[in-house]
């Protein structure tokens, strides 16, 4: 079960229990007072609300929409049948997390209709109060708990489109880097059959079995061009100076050294011999290498030491780096350089997972698989 996954199951299993007091906390005061029958209609319409707040999810609309109607339905019950005043702490509770999610989550005409409803009912029951029967307090509480449902499903928003924001910049740099990735692969092939054909050209009239190896070599760059091209150009169809597209191996040895001489010692592990990895697959190592070891460097400093392994499997080229540093929270470890990662990976049809390790710590694991259907 992923950390997202956990933490909104905490989140619906601390609102059930909210609402779960709330209803009983509402029951006893109603039964000692009036009498638990006189609250039937109130609770009843607590517990389907508060069931809507819970699976509010996945139909965020229709769900505020019910929940409201049902509020205004305990409202005039309790103005027509001479009932204790509605809504109570159950209904505003449930009714509060209905407009809050609704305002953060739907566009912005539904989220200001599902607003104005529930201010609608706020107006109702204030004027459904009986004079002289009390109940203002109740009242009062509910406008309350709708005015902080609306802010808070506002400043959700807000931070949700700023996130959005900064994760699309991340991408649109993380295009640009593969841009200048495409220009150096192409142009580095392209020079090489250059010298090749000049080579041809001196040599085509004394030596023909030579003109002929070079013609052969200016094929073989083509054809290699032309697909790394593809590759490349596939990965910027989806939509600060890069790593150059031969990074490889030993670029990954030297970016750690200068990881060492400013962090923790670094455990490096490298696949033997020299392997030839395309080079989008090469600098893309180079990639997870860097953001991982930022991400260590700014999140996990008192880390005593991090593990940097690279290697071939039948499933690809595995990059997997791990550090042994303290408990931290996941929205921090994970931050935008993951983002960028998981984009230039994923676009590679490959695989990111990013998350507590085993034994504690952070690991960062990503498995690149080549593009002719063969193992790296």
């Amino acid at each position: 079960m992923g950390v997202q996954r956990l933490t909104r199951v905490a989140a619906t299993t601390g609102l059930a229990a909210a609402l779960v007091a709330a209803i009983g906390f509402q029951a006893l005061a109603i039964g000692a007072s009036w009498g638990l029958r006189y609250w039937l209609a109130g609770g009843a319409a607590a517990v389907v609300v508060g069931a809507l707040a819970l699976v509010r999810r996945r139909q965020p609309a229709w769900t505020a929409a019910a929940g409201l109607a049902v509020t205004g339905l305990a409202v005039v019950a309790a103005r027509l049948f001479a009932l204790p005043t509605e809504p109570g702490p159950a209904l505003a509770l449930g009714s509060a997390v209905l407009v809050g999610t609704a305002v953060r989550v739907l566009a912005p005409v539904p989220a200001a209709v599902v607003a104005g409803g529930g201010l609608a009912v706020v107006v109702g029951a204030w004027l459904a109060v009986r004079p002289g029967a009390g109940g203002s307090g109740v009242v009062a509480v509910y406008s309350l708990a709708w005015l902080v449902g609306v802010a808070a499903g506002l400043a959700a928003r807000l931070l949700d489109e700023r996130a959005r924001a900064a994760a699309e910049r991340v991408r649109r740099d993380e295009r640009r880097e593969l841009a200048r990735e495409l220009h150096d692969v192409v142009a580095h092939h392209v020079t090489g059959m250059v010298v090749q054909a000049q080579a041809a050209n001196l040599v085509a009239r004394r030596d023909a079995v030579r003109a002929t190896e070079s013609l052969a070599g200016i094929e073989s760059a083509g054809g290699e061009a032309l697909r790394a091209m593809r590759r490349l150009v596939g990965l910027l169809r989806d939509a600060e100076d890069g790593p150059p597209a031969s990074a490889g191996p030993e670029r990954v040895e030297a970016l750690v050294d200068r990881f060492r001489r400013q962090g923790p010692p670094v455990r490096l592990r490298l696949p033997e011999p020299e392997p030839s990895w395309p080079p989008e697959i090469t600098s893309t190592v180079y990639r997870v290498v860097r953001e991982a070891l930022t991400n260590v460097a700014r999140h996990a400093p008192q880390a005593r030491t991090v593990t940097v392994t690279v290697a071939e499997e039948p499933a690809g080229v595995v990059v997997e780096v791990s550090d042994d540093g303290p408990p931290a929270p996941v929205a921090h470890r994970g931050g935008y350089g993951l983002v960028g990662m998981r984009e230039r990976v994923e676009a590679l049809g490959g695989t990111v997972s990013a998350g507590p390790g085993p034994d504690g710590g952070w690991s960062v694991r990503a498995v690149l698989p080549t593009h002719d259907g063969r193992s790296a």
